[in-house]
């Protein structure tokens, strides 16, 4: 028989996971309460109760809970208590439109996003989310500025994917919106008539989530992490935090090898401290081994994931490149670079419009003149901060404490101009 391979994302499945479920840490209890929502059946329009859509794939089964009862205290460390709902707090009147009913992958991306702007409050701010993965975060002097440079840093792959802000959603933003295909908006709220806008997309799910403008709040707290292993075992974390809140808590870039001092040379611009800041707070959202690249307040590049990290230094740079040529591409033309390419050869357009987009490219170096390189682990050899120092970056934000500090700290004095530098003191894995 013939499956139906797109008829199984559109599969509804009920769930066999208890409405209320308890975590037990020695005698501190944690209660957690199932959330469900009445909505229109896609087929006979009749409000039924419903979880999860599915989990990460069609046929895994999927609730969420939210913690209602319990406060917990481990080695003098607070948890995150009831009452502070974000994702796990939407209610059906915050559902504003659910277009196909939410899945796992939907709000654990709006997760994920908020995970990055609890950090970015004090201006407007868009992060756009794919697969738990920031794919552009900016902020700007209005809102529609932020998503407009957040979508504009990686329109390929936010094609499909979450993007959360965390101001109103104003109409003007709301129309940008709209021009593309996302599967979720989450603000704290949306101006008049904002919504009918969005609404013109039928499968969007446009989500409030109210508590969005206390973030702030967030970035202190703590949550248990926990980890499921494929014996029934689990593993169980604090979340990290981020000991980065302001540019005086940067480290200078030092090390001492065989009883030489060696150090930064140049001091940041305060421009360069305010990227630097910016990129390690968006860093604390983005899987790892990671490097990534920003600049005046957006994300240029962003490599993930990866074993080696020169080789995600590399990879990030690749994306800049692609992304930079496509935005040109589609700024002028309202093509993608890919489908511009294949009109030229066609014969519909001429060479040379490809050619003068991949000059320009090549000589802004994708954008990366005068960015940051942020990394989430301290690079063990120098050739990965070479790569970005190629590229012409000028300030580099990395954790410090490898052996060989002092080859990186080298290749910064080395550099023409001369790179600068600062150290974390801290590790931001995320897996």
């Amino acid at each position: 028989m013939a499956q139906d391979i797109k008829g199984i994302y559109k599969t509804l499945m009920d769930d066999h996971f208890p409405e209320d479920i308890s975590i037990s840490f020695g005698d501190q209890v944690l209660r957690y309460r199932k959330r469900t929502w009445r909505i229109p059946d896609e087929k006979t329009g009749q409000l039924i109760e419903k979880g999860l859509r599915y989990g990460e794939n069609p046929g895994q089964e999927a609730a969420l809970y939210e913690l209602v009862n319990g406060n917990l205290l481990l080695s003098g460390c607070a948890f995150i208590e009831p009452g502070r709902g974000l994702v796990s707090s939407i209610s059906e009147e915050d559902m504003i439109q659910s277009g196909k009913h939410p899945g796992k992958i939907n709000l654990t991306d709006v997760d994920s996003a908020l995970n990055i702007m609890k950090y970015l409050t004090e201006k407007p701010a868009a992060v756009i989310v794919k697969h738990n993965n920031p794919c552009g975060v900016a902020c700007g002097e209005s809102l529609v500025s932020a998503y407009e440079r957040a979508n504009k840093a990686d329109r390929i792959a936010a094609f499909g994917g979450c993007a959360v802000f965390n101001r109103s959603v104003d109409k003007e933003t709301a129309g940008l919106v709209a021009e593309n295909y996302l599967e979720v908006v989450a603000a704290p709220d949306y101006e008049e008539g904002a919504v009918d806008i969005l609404c013109k997309r039928a499968n969007l799910r446009i989500v409030r989530i109210s508590r969005i403008d206390r973030l702030a709040e967030y970035a202190s707290l703590r949550f248990v992490d926990i980890k499921s292993l494929m014996d029934g075992g689990i593993i169980l974390q604090q979340s990290p935090l981020n000991r980065i809140r302001t540019k005086t808590d940067f480290l200078p870039a030092t090390a001492d090898h065989n009883g030489k001092l060696y150090s930064v040379e140049r001091e940041p611009t305060d421009r360069e401290f305010d990227d630097m800041l910016f990129g390690w707070q968006v860093e604390q959202g983005v899987t790892s081994n990671s490097v990534i690249y920003v600049k005046e307040g957006v994300t240029v590049g962003i490599g993930t994931g990866e074993q080696d990290r020169v080789g995600v230094a590399e990879i990030a740079v690749y994306k800049t490149y692609t992304k930079y040529a496509d935005s040109l591409s589609y700024t002028r033309f309202g093509l993608p670079y890919k489908d511009l390419e294949l009109e030229v050869k066609r014969g519909l357009k001429d060479r040379s419009i490809l050619d003068e987009i991949d000059r320009e490219t090549k000589e802004a170096r994708g954008g990366l003149i005068g960015a940051v390189m942020v990394s989430d682990a301290f690079f063990p050899f120098r050739d990965g901060v070479d790569v970005g120092i190629r590229q012409g970056i000028t300030a580099i934000v990395q954790p410090g404490g490898s052996l060989r500090d002092f080859e990186v700290i080298e290749a910064c004095n080395e550099a023409r101009p001369r790179v600068t530098m600062v150290f974390t003191g801290q590790r931001a894995f995320k897996h």
